[in-house]
């Protein structure tokens, strides 16, 4: 009989068992109507989560996935039990947010390694009084509780409710997380960003209108992530008036609670960004990522949910990447990078470097030699958090914390160009026809909308394509003051602020693709379960090429062959 576990969320419940082989983002990798793993890389795409004992390493990807486990809890959807191996805050966030506001309990179990391995190895699983139970297996769980913390006494004077019922469960959802997280001890942070305003599913809007009903008021300087629809616009685009409508609410819901209007899924773009050292409170996968990586700033890839809760609160757990420790590399990587590559080759490296670190902060060696502009390393971090769970990377030489010398249990993987080529295959289908060229996840910089019009000079987007570039407002009104927005406006290009490719459905997704080119590597992993399009991935000239033309060379680049 094992004698260790921690129960994070739920009680009594069974089901048949389904094994990950790797972590999953439910977010993008998960429907949100039947429950079935719609990502069309992982090992276990088609099967269904719904009312099973799900076991991975941890998830991955998108603070987003937090919402689509309320989402399929609120349509009695939801995984039986969630058992973790390593630490995990995405769908343990959604699962007590589910519990504690909407009375939906999803169970969340984390076991050691040993006991782990043994669980997965059985049919069946059930948490009973207790325990974790299955045939020849018997562990105890102990529930979490956060009595276990040290607390202020403004802490403790919010979790009494006297602040009003709705900062009583932003705090309460906080402690908790940092049980979960084996942290003791909260701490200020300084500025938030909330990632759950996009419209993908009902709960969003639910549990934001919850909130704001309850009183929410955020407590610190908060920014918006991108969300559903053009706001300004939409009711002119053809979109559905319910969908319009909703969208608007799900917005109008967190501008109430006093979040800034930014709606981008860039806000290190703004003016005003994070300092190298400054504590955050974000959420956005790809803006925590950069954030750390690249900025120096800290913060944990806040789960969505949690993000409001920390901004109401103004209160985080000091754990993880807020700490010196848990910005250490455990996994070095050796990078090789093909010959002659062109600016494709970071959204791929970011790509496979996610990849071989599914669960830890990796250092990247051999890269020294290179330059990589703001926008490389911000496509890097993007596709890097669409295939790993940690909250930032460190490149040698080059990211700012690089020197920082790694976990004394690191190990070390290589990364060279036959990975590269399989990588391209991987996210390359086999078409050479294009009806839609779509740039801008995450957001495009003002140097992008350059970079396009400088390689759009003098030529026209052919009538048989559509290219529609995704910009936050901020930039969108310094591309307009420069006259760039127009020139490319002129040749076919369209602009829609406030929304990324993530989110977009038709009909400003162009219900005639068949298939779609991009130069993200997050988009390109997501597309296809999102969209259900083929999807063709290349830098920035070869879109350019293909919206003049409407082709794209069935061969991968010299480079990369």
């Amino acid at each position: 009989m094992f004698d260790a576990g921690m129960l994070l969320a739920g009680g009594d419940a069974s089901g048949s068992i389904l094994v990950c082989d790797e972590g999953l983002s439910f977010w993008g990798g998960v429907d949100p109507g039947n429950g079935r793993i719609i990502d069309a890389h992982h090992p276990q795409v088609g099967a269904t989560v719904s009312g099973k004992v799900v076991m991975m390493p941890t998830s991955r990807g998108s603070c987003s996935g937090s919402g689509v486990l309320l989402e399929l809890a609120l349509s009695d959807l939801a995984p039986a039990v969630l058992v973790f191996e390593e630490d995990e805050e995405v769908l343990t966030l959604g699962a007590l947010v589910s519990e504690r506001i909407f009375e939906q309990p999803v169970t969340v179990v984390r076991l050691p390694s040993e006991e782990y391995t043994a669980l997965s190895e059985k049919r069946e699983a059930r948490v009973s009084g207790g325990r974790l139970i299955a045939d020849g297996f018997d562990i105890a769980i102990k529930r979490a509780d956060v009595n276990s913390l040290v607390l202020t006494d403004a802490d403790r004077a919010l979790l009494s409710g006297r602040s009003g019922a709705a900062k009583q469960v932003a705090i309460e959802i906080v402690c908790l997380m940092a049980v979960a997280q084996g942290a003791g001890v909260l701490m200020d942070v300084s500025r938030g960003h909330i990632d759950g305003c996009i419209l993908a599913h009902s709960a969003n809007l639910i549990f934001a209108e919850k909130m704001a009903e309850m009183g929410a008021k955020v407590a610190i300087p908060t920014t918006i992530n991108a969300i559903s629809v053009d706001r300004e616009n939409w009711s002119t685009q053809g979109v559905d008036e319910d969908f319009g409508s909703r969208a608007s609410r799900l917005a109008d819901a967190y501008v109430s609670m006093g979040a800034q209007q930014t709606f981008t899924c860039a806000p290190y773009l703004l003016d005003d960004r994070p300092e190298r050292g400054e504590c955050i409170g974000w959420s956005e996968s790809n803006a925590v990522i950069f954030a750390n990586s690249v900025l120096g700033a800290r913060t944990p890839k806040h789960p969505d949910y949690l993000d409001l809760c920390i901004a109401m609160t103004g209160r985080a757990a000091v754990s993880g990447v807020y700490t010196e420790a848990g910005r250490k590399a455990r996994r070095v990587v050796e990078v090789t990078l093909p010959a002659g590559a062109d600016d494709a080759v970071w959204p791929l490296l970011g790509w496979l470097a996610g990849k071989v670190s599914p669960d830890r902060v990796p250092l990247l060696v051999g890269l020294q030699h290179t330059s990589p502009s703001a926008d490389d390393l911000k496509a890097l971090c993007a596709a890097f958090g669409t295939m790993s769970g940690a909250p930032m990377l460190h490149i040698r030489g080059i990211t700012p914390e690089s020197g920082l010398k790694a976990s004394d249990d690191a190990d070390r993987v290589s990364i060279g160009p036959q990975d590269f080529a399989d990588a391209w295959r991987e996210l390359n289908a086999d078409e050479e026809a294009v009806e839609l060229v779509a740039i801008g996840s995450p957001h495009v910089s003002l140097d992008e909308v350059r970079t396009l019009a400088a390689l759009l000079e003098g030529r026209k987007v052919s009538d048989a394509v559509e290219v529609i570039v995704t910009v936050g407002r901020e930039v969108l009104a310094a591309g307009r003051s420069e006259g760039v927005v127009a020139v490319l406006e002129r040749q076919g290009v369209r602009f829609l602020p406030d929304i990324c490719w993530c989110s977009i459905t038709e009909p400003l997704f162009p219900s005639a693709t068949r298939v779609l080119m991009t130069n993200s590597g997050k988009y390109a992993h997501y597309a296809f379960g999102l969209s259900g399009r083929k999807v063709r991935f290349g830098g920035l000239a070869a879109c350019s090429e293909a919206a003049v033309t409407g082709r794209v060379s069935g061969n991968a680049p010299t480079w990369i062959t």
